[in-house]
């Protein structure tokens, strides 16, 4: 994949009414050229980048099931991210320092018309095959409903239409532990709240894996054990992680942009939005998933028209969908 980095020198209106002054969008393609390939548009979820070869290396690659010799794969990191893309981290023109909490509010939809301003700039006049999972799947509903004519398959994997109070309350959870995080209030960095986004990581996993994962993974192994500790230090681990390689002040963000999820606003309500799309429609859901049940996938698939729902079973939960490969192959093939 190669990475590259489009720069829009106009100003950018938000949803929310903020305007950024211009905008930086870093992406990857699988090659140079569109040429004669088939187009494959992968949306990404939260924390990853825009190197689908990175984060999903069981799928994307030379010779894989996303063959990136034989489709021009394009994977854009989404607004406020920190990886190449504007964001709280960005320098902000008007003050000569990055935005920080200062950024202004963007939604799902303001992503996806930062990917339409991507698309136009690379020439791209149809996609073949969308596809996203988790947040991605935010970005490609979405997108499917704002131009229906140009996605011609869509893929939605544990996702949903409108985001559910049980997601809002884990986002604002990890939010409130970004705030206790005196670095991350007090602004002096932006390397501010890395405390605040291990413990905001901490409890996101939670809804990421499910009992009987953690049961089987993180289960002491001693009978006789008077304090558990593997699960402690499994969260510990994960957190410490994240804090590594991703940016408090654009968690902070991602998970508000999160919140604003809902295809039904201003559409006259979800079911009728849902039946905007002329995507031949391919819903995937993982029978553990508790961030996103299976029953939120069913509602997708039964208003969308030409949908079709696969449930894969798994004991990884939500984190299936990118775990799951040899699954998710075998409900994909055929299907595009």
């Amino acid at each position: 994949m190669i990475k590259q980095i489009f720069r829009h020198k106009e100003s950018f209106m938000l949803e929310g009414g903020g305007v950024l002054p211009e905008l930086e969008i870093c992406y990857y393609t699988s090659s140079t050229a569109i040429e004669n390939k088939k187009v494959v548009w992968i949306c990404h979820a939260l924390t990853a980048n825009a190197n689908p070869e990175e984060w999903w290396d069981t799928l994307v690659g030379a010779g894989k099931y996303f063959d990136t010799e034989k489709y021009f794969i394009v994977c854009a990191n989404i607004l406020t991210s920190c990886y190449g893309t504007t964001g709280p981290h960005s320098v902000n023109p008007a003050a000569g320092k990055p935005y920080l909490l200062d950024f202004p509010l963007t939604s799902i939809r303001d992503m996806v018309q930062a990917h339409e301003l991507l698309r136009t700039h690379l020439g791209i006049v149809q996609i073949d095959l969308l596809i996203g999972g988790s947040s991605g799947g935010f970005q490609a509903v979405e997108w499917a409903i704002s131009n229906p004519p140009l996605i011609k398959n869509l893929c939605l994997i544990c996702c949903n239409a409108r985001v559910s109070a049980w997601a809002t309350a884990f986002n604002e959870s990890q939010r409130m532990a970004l705030n206790a995080d005196a670095s991350f209030a007090a602004q002096a960095s932006a390397d501010g709240g890395k405390k605040g986004l291990e413990c905001a990581r901490s409890i996101a996993l939670l809804t990421y894996r499910s009992y009987s994962g953690y049961e089987a993974t993180q289960s002491e192994h001693d009978d006789d054990c008077f304090l558990a500790q593997r699960a402690c230090s499994y969260q510990r681990y994960q957190g410490e992680k994240l804090s590594k390689r991703f940016n408090a002040y654009s968690y902070y963000y991602l998970t508000l942009g999160l919140d604003t999820h809902n295809v039904g606003r201003g559409r006259g309500g979800v079911a009728k939005a849902l039946s905007q799309i002329t995507a031949k429609t391919l819903c995937i859901a993982i029978d553990s998933d508790v961030l996103f049940p299976v029953c939120e996938m069913e509602t997708v698939a039964a208003h969308v028209p030409h949908a079709e729902l696969h449930i894969i079973s798994s004991t990884f939960g939500h984190d299936g969908f990118l775990l799951e490969h040899n699954q998710l192959k075998n409900v994909l093939k055929g299907k595009w």
